[in-house]
């Protein structure tokens, strides 16, 4: 499996985080890294962003010799590294795509340029095979204010039939214990979780999105590969 995706220096989240998770979940991850960050828990405190030449060579050294049966893509902070990117997976006909669209982190540090957020709308998410927001991300993606269970199902079938691609809505963010709701295929899936009071959060988007990622290149189903996830990210 491959992660596209920001480093991030504390080993929480990011390719740290990606890397890990993969290998826990039993498959050989790769990385191809859009940006350094140095950041820990408490928030982000500069960005280094990759050149898209730079990314572009990592991902077709990666593709050109250990092709990858999943990718999952974290923090893109530029419209030029995201150009990259979607033209490097068409051509090489990626398969089981994993969009965290990470525009902020949990600390609320802003991790994405506001031009760069439609065109992750407009020609990332067409090529996912699933994308993973979170409430505050399925706002700004769907346009509309999720309060309830009920605002996470309308967001989520617009997300999903405008951008034709899978969703998986994490609750979460305030709304229920941390029940997930995946649109699929015309169908909606919720997945019940249970709030862990803890305050290690950093960190748990980049690892859900990476298990998913794991499991589907292992060869599981959409409803296979989440329920997996979230079992692994509870445990």
């Amino acid at each position: 499996a491959l992660t596209i995706a920001g480093s991030d220096c504390s080993g929480g989240a990011g390719i740290q985080a990606d890397l890990k998770t993969m290998t826990m979940n039993g498959v050989y991850g790769m990385s191809a890294i859009t940006a350094l960050t140095a950041q820990n828990t408490t928030g982000v405190k500069a960005i280094q962003e990759s050149t898209p030449e730079f990314l572009k060579q990592q991902i077709d050294v990666i593709f050109e010799d250990i092709y990858p049966d999943a990718v999952k893509i974290g923090m893109v902070s530029s419209s030029e590294l995201i150009h990259v990117i979607v033209d490097r997976l068409k051509w090489y006909h990626a398969k089981n795509v994993v969009v965290d669209p990470v525009m902020v982190a949990t600390s609320g540090s802003a991790l994405m340029k506001d031009n760069a957020v439609q065109i992750l709308i407009d020609e990332l998410l067409p090529i996912a095979a699933l994308a993973t927001p979170n409430i505050p991300e399925a706002e700004i993606l769907s346009g509309l204010i999720i309060k309830t269970e009920e605002d996470m199902l309308r967001a989520a079938k617009r997300i999903g039939d405008s951008y034709h691609c899978s969703v998986l809505l994490k609750g979460g963010h305030s709304i229920n214990d941390s029940n997930d709701l995946l649109y699929a295929n015309g169908e909606l899936v919720w997945f019940k979780g249970k709030r862990i009071n803890n305050p290690n959060t950093h960190g748990t988007g980049c690892t859900l999105s990476s298990a998913i990622a794991s499991n589907l290149a292992k060869g599981f189903t959409l409803v296979e590969s989440v329920q997996r996830a979230k079992d692994y990210i509870s445990g």
